[in-house]
């Protein structure tokens, strides 16, 4: 039992290193070591027992190590040989090259990183996301730091009682035995900033923690200057509480990282808000922009706008953070009276509806209204998000709904396998882990022999059933199970037998269970002497998702069957450990969500790049790599529907039976040569593909650098451009009713031949403005059975004439294709530079006349 006493005198201790190993915490400070493997190397070989007792975290290794184990390497040549070459990998890693000259820098808002398993302030694919998009940006040296919260308790730890219920247990974080320091002021303490509550000031610490050439700052208000314990837990737990610490995190995070950057000197150029959490930063842009630029409110919201980049992840509604408008008033009334407008004012920018007072304010609403650049992760959740928030542009057709699309992908380095990295250095090119995007060199992965990729392979599967065999006799042991029990968990799975992975959260559109639709088909396909095959799940529920863990309690129970005990293993306490070991170990990895309910999905890429075939739902990133990916896909490219479940069960199971376990037991000279090509086509394709180093040289290109081209173009002429586009935006509401279509066509008579030109021509009143005031587009395409346009191209027409307050514009239009084509007029307000920053309105008007 704790005993408080105050006033207490603290003191840091921190461990005596031998001269010759002088920079051991200068490396275990910095995440390299967690993709670099000499760095790692490194700490591991000081003591390979202690390392794994630690949670593989070298900060508190080094504190635990005897003073004579420290010496004794101190003066081992051999040691210190590995560790000279660790120092050097590790100064080419971090070094950074000059900034940029342009002042170019990204701010990366996120709930959660999934950076390392020491470090739990992650609960699933979006933080393990984050993560790896900090290493791909250090990899590549781009001008990026990141910003979220340090969870005292961070996401739970599960564990299983006696039946097979989801326990949930929250131990707490030691941030001075983790990689981290805190931020020092100009006078050398503890750099804090404070955001207001209704209950007063509440401080916040601003920690940093390196990951390699990026730094991460983590805030947290678990500090004494905050005496009040709700504003001490704000950072308590990541997704834990209620709806009202939900909104004092989402605060802290958004508006207390904005003060920070400030504190710090910093000033970011981009702002990409992963996720809608940290979506009130844009308030606080706001905030600050009329106070020391002396903007108007709709000016402000102009010059933020321009620099932020939006991630949606989310394909659900339910996903979606939404708050009471008695909730928003309570927190943000004050903020109203200081910028000087209307609660509703505020509340519209979180709105779908604007009229309905009733509506609850949405965080991802607000990031839309408040960014130019908005993204999904993959190009089918970029379809479902254009139809999610297509009422946000009601006039648009579906797809051009300004949500563009970049894929997630995986940070190579942190979840390729030693042993496969191993035959890379002999069969590719010396510099492979440098030329992650060149085809070619993976394409040299064809030339490594059937038999070295198998047994790499097979090394890694013997490892994963040693990590299985270990991790649930400690189960059974911690739960007081049986002596059978504990001597069962020895002797599960067969390193020889065809082995499944499915590992994710247990969110019910995951349908964890469908592989158990049919039990005893699937006793009959697992207990196939000749042809037997193993699963291995893991994956935690939310504490309040009881759907969820009652598919965890299923699968246990099953596990327990005594004809399966050896076939069906569900792994406790799913994290970054327990995914790479079974991205790593696993021959089929199995994925069957919902289509159209995955944004994107990453666990299958991991897989990918280790050799793994997945089986898959068409949804998120498989729909794009399936045919290349040398794996199997689960039903069609069709939404989803509830009587799909028997009909995709049905098909995992005859892909089973009929392809995937005769394919893999195949031996022509001990060697699966099927098998074999398609994991080679795997590596060859996916491994460049879906690295996540692509993913963030795509964010620089199509999103980064245009927002901050706009905030430099804004900045050059001192905010005189976001002034005038107030003004002329405020122009163009007062008179828009009155703009209208006076004549459109003439259209086609008959028909015509394709290649000749189609005069195409729009009278519109514009009710005073200019001809450059307004874009007006023929949207054309080919005419389908119900009349719809489909297969569309969208051309701008051209202002030729003007006649009064009538504008005319026109163009000739040269159909390449034939059959029955057709176009529509429209007009819409020109105050976008392209299309994808189109602000969320609806104003734009089509053609109703002939």
């Amino acid at each position: 039992m704790p005993f408080h006493i105050q006033p207490i005198r603290e003191f840091l201790v921190r461990p005596t290193l031998p001269e010759s190993l002088s920079r051991l915490s200068e490396l275990a400070h910095n995440l390299l070591w967690s993709w670099e493997p000499i760095v790692r190397a490194l700490f591991r070989r000081l003591d390979s027992s202690l390392w794994r007792e630690c949670g593989y975290n070298p900060v508190l290794m080094l504190g635990r190590l005897p003073q004579a184990t420290l010496a004794k390497m101190g003066a081992d040549a051999r040691y210190l040989g590995l560790y000279r070459t660790a120092c050097e990998t590790y100064d080419a890693r971090v070094r950074k090259g000059p900034p940029p000259a342009d002042g170019r820098l990204i701010a990366y808002f996120s709930a959660e990183y999934g950076l390392t398993e020491c470090l739990p302030v992650y609960s699933g694919g979006l933080g393990v996301l984050s993560g790896d998009h900090l290493k791909s940006s250090s990899d590549q040296d781009y001008p990026l730091i990141g910003l979220g919260l340090l969870y005292q308790q961070g996401f739970f730890r599960q564990f299983l009682n006696p039946d097979g219920w989801q326990q949930e247990r929250y131990p707490m974080n030691d941030f001075y035995t983790l990689p981290l320091a805190t931020v020092k002021d100009a006078n050398g303490g503890d750099l804090k900033v404070t955001v207001k509550l209704p209950t007063g000031d509440v401080h916040i610490q601003v920690w940093r923690l390196d990951v390699g050439r990026i730094t991460l700052y983590l805030m947290d208000t678990n500090i004494p200057d905050n005496v009040l314990p709700q504003d001490r837990g704000i950072a308590d737990s990541l997704y834990g509480g209620d709806i009202d610490t939900r909104i004092r995190q989402e605060i802290v995070l958004g508006i207390g990282g904005m003060r920070a950057l400030k504190a710090m000197g910093l000033n970011p150029t981009v702002y990409h808000m992963n996720e809608g959490h940290s979506a009130f930063l844009a308030l606080e842009q706001v905030r600050v922009l009329m106070r020391d630029r002396k903007l108007t409110f709709e000016e402000a919201l102009e010059a933020a706008r321009a620099s932020n980049v939006f991630t949606t992840h989310t394909p659900v509604p339910a996903g979606i953070d939404l708050f009471d408008p008695g909730l928003i008033y309570h927190y943000f009334s004050d903020y109203c009276a200081e910028v000087g407008i209307d609660f509703q004012q505020l509340m519209a920018l979180g709105r779908r509806n604007v009229f309905d007072r009733d509506e609850r304010f949405s965080m991802a609403v607000l990031a839309l209204n408040t960014s130019a650049y908005r993204n999904a992760v993959s190009r089918l959740h970029r379809q479902v998000s254009q139809e999610m928030f297509h009422d946000l542009w009601p006039r648009l057709p579906l797809w051009e709904v300004p949500i563009t699309s970049i894929t997630n992908g995986v940070h190579l380095p942190s979840w390729l396998n030693g042993d496969l990295a191993s035959l890379y250095d002999q069969y590719l090119q010396p510099d492979w882990r440098d030329r992650f995007n060149d085809s070619t060199i993976w394409e040299q992965v064809g030339e490594i022999p059937d038999e070295e990729l198998l047994e790499a392979h097979r090394r890694r599967k013997r490892r994963l059933v040693s990590f299985v065999r270990e991790r649930e006799g400690a189960s059974a042991a911690r739960r007081q199970a049986s002596a059978t029990e504990v001597h069962r968990a020895a002797g599960v799975l067969d390193p020889n037998a065809l082995t499944i992975g499915f590992a994710r959260r247990f969110a019910t559109y995951k349908r964890a269970t469908l592989l158990f639709r049919d039990v005893e088909r699937l006793k009959r396909i697992l207990l196939n002497k000749d042809l037997p095959v193993q699963i291995v799940i893991a994956g935690k529920a939310h504490p309040k998702d009881q759907p969820g863990k009652s598919y965890i309690r299923e699968i246990v129970q099953l596990s327990r069957d005594p004809d399966l005990w050896k076939h069906v293993v569900f792994l406790e306490d799913y994290d970054m450990k327990v995914a790479r070991e079974m991205v790593q170990g696993v021959d089929l990895w199995l994925s069957n969500p919902r289509r159209g309910e995955e944004a994107c999905g990453t666990s299958g890429m991991k897989a990918a790049i280790n050799g793994v075939l997945n089986l898959s739902i068409l949804d998120g990133w498989f729909d794009e790599a399936y045919e290349n990916s040398g794996g199997w896909a689960i039903g069609e490219r069709e939404p989803y529907s509830e009587d799909q479940d028997a009909l995709h069960a049905s098909a995992i199971y005859y892909l089973l039976e009929s392809e995937i376990a005769p394919m893999f037991y195949e031996r022509r000279e001990q060697t699966p040569r099927e098998w074999m090509r398609r994991m080679k086509q795997s590596l060859m394709y996916i491994s460049p593909h879906f690295d996540c180093r692509r993913m963030v040289r795509e964010y620089m290109t199509e999103l980064y650098e245009p927002a901050h081209s706009s905030h430099l173009r804004i900045l050059k002429a001192d905010y005189s451009l976001v002034r005038e586009r107030a003004r002329w935006n405020a122009r163009i509401r007062e008179v828009w009713d009155r703009v209208k279509f006076v004549e459109a066509g003439p259209g086609p008579a008959g028909s015509v031949t394709s290649g000749r030109p189609v005069p195409v021509r729009a009278a519109i009143d514009l009710a005073g403005l200019k001809p450059d005031d307004v874009r007006v587009e023929a949207v054309i395409g080919r005419v389908d059975s119900n009349g719809y346009l489909v297969e569309t191209e969208v051309l701008v027409l051209p202002a030729v004439e003007q006649q009064g307050s009538v504008a005319v514009f026109a163009r000739d239009i040269l159909p390449e294709r034939t059959g029955r084509l057709g176009y529509a007029l429209r007009v819409s307000p020109n105050h976008f530079d392209d299309p994808i920053t189109r602000p969320c309105t609806s104003l734009l008007k089509w053609s109703s006349v002939g």
